[in-house]
């Protein structure tokens, strides 16, 4: 019976134990509901705002230029290293030239045979043409006169017709003697086909030391703008041939961001926006760029849309495919009104809405929003300057429940 009574005892103390620790957690929570410092309120603010887009990407240059040789042969010299700063005309790579030199030295001595053989066309040829057409022209009219004259004395009966038959034939002699020095003297001059013959001949020995040339200058690899070296794959003594990469030229010019975007924040870009770029290897030296390219497809794989900035004044640090992080200002509102992202419900939703206090109780309000800075938003409609909002997080409050709230504890 005494054990009994004991038991009880002891549930009896067991039970009041529990009702006491329930008060204290009632009250605890009492206490952090409606005791001084525990909820804190946001008021509203009114002030710049920006909004910005953050995302990732590389440096780029709008091209490289791969560099090979057009001929095949020996690699002679290779005068630049890989990260070198080279100027436009430098030479990259030299090819052994021997062969080459040897065919333009033949080219150009048969370029100059063809102008002495033109020359003499000019000095020698031309004017000896033309004085054997002048004397033949002069021995047919010699000839012609005794034809004529041996003709009347046969018509007048003084000689014979085998002297006419002489005259004739030196006549024919000297007519087809003439013809041919007409001829000749007619090609040697400028229009003449010997002079066109001879004419093409310098024509066609000067376009072969052209081509011979151009050859040579094919042994000798130059930079075709102003760049850095990003890649080589060259050495002294190698047999190259056209096809195969040699160099990869990063050319100095415009510096591009390719940025990746996420697809969600595409409406909010366009051209023109400015940004802020810092490279990741450089934290806190961050440099001004400028959308210039929004990509209309988007990447079904990454859900993400290609975008380029320009970089008017890159930094001497930057390098190709260097990666950078941009941060683009997409709005910015001089006098807005604004509200801390911890006191809205629903910030990305369709209905974004808050827990204002009104009158010591919870009241749920829908609002508006607009801007989106890095910790507030603009409130486009919906509450006032003077309102005062409750945390978002941390605190289950119902429309109408009543709250206790510090004075000291606004933000």
């Amino acid at each position: 019976m005494k054990r009994l009574i004991a038991l009880l005892h002891q549930r009896r103390l067991l039970s009041g134990l529990l009702i006491t620790l329930g008060i204290v957690v009632l009250a605890y929570a009492a206490w952090a509901q409606w005791g001084r410092g525990k909820i804190r309120v946001f008021h509203l603010q009114r002030g710049e705002l920006i909004q910005t887009v953050v995302a990732s990407g590389r440096i780029e240059t709008p091209a490289r230029v791969d560099i090979g040789t057009q001929i095949t042969g020996r690699v002679a010299a290779v005068p630049v290293k890989e990260g070198q700063t080279v100027k436009a005309g430098d030479v990259l790579i030299q090819l052994d030239a021997t062969d080459e030199i040897a065919a333009l030295e033949q080219a150009n001595a048969a370029v100059h045979q063809a102008e002495v053989k033109l020359r003499q066309f000019h000095d020698l040829t031309q004017p000896v043409a033309e004085q054997a057409r002048v004397q033949a022209e002069v021995t047919l009219s010699n000839v012609q006169k005794q034809f004529d004259r041996s003709k009347e004395l046969v018509a007048k009966g003084f000689v014979g017709q085998a002297q006419l038959d002489d005259a004739q034939r030196n006549l024919d002699v000297a007519r087809s003697q003439y013809d041919s020095a007409r001829l000749q003297a007619q090609s040697s001059k400028p229009a003449g086909s010997d002079y066109q013959l001879a004419s093409a001949a310098l024509e066609q020995a000067i376009a072969s030391a052209h081509a011979a040339q151009a050859k040579l200058d094919h042994t000798r690899i130059v930079a075709v703008a102003d760049g850095v070296l990003i890649s080589r794959d060259v050495e002294r003594g190698d047999i190259v041939q056209p096809g195969k990469v040699l160099m990869v030229l990063s050319p100095v010019g415009l510096t591009q961001l390719l940025i990746q975007i996420d697809e969600k924040n595409l409406r909010y870009l366009q051209l023109g926006q400015a940004a802020q770029a810092m490279a990741d290897a450089y934290p806190g030296q961050r440099f001004p760029a400028k959308l210039v390219y929004i990509n209309p497809g988007v990447n079904a794989l990454r859900g993400s849309v290609d975008i380029k900035l320009n970089v008017p004044e890159p930094p001497a640090f930057l390098k190709q495919d260097m990666t950078v992080s941009v941060e683009i200002e997409v709005a910015r509102r001089k006098d807005a009104l604004s509200l801390s992202v911890e006191a809205i419900h629903d910030a990305l939703g369709s209905a974004p809405w808050v827990m204002m206090l009104d009158n010591g109780k919870a009241r749920k309000r829908q609002v508006q929003l607009g801007v989106r800075g890095d910790k507030n938003i603009e409130i486009l409609s919906g509450l006032t300057a003077a309102d005062l909002v409750l945390p978002a997080t941390g605190l289950a409050l119902t429309d109408g429940q009543r709250v206790h709230i510090d004075t000291q504890s606004h933000e």
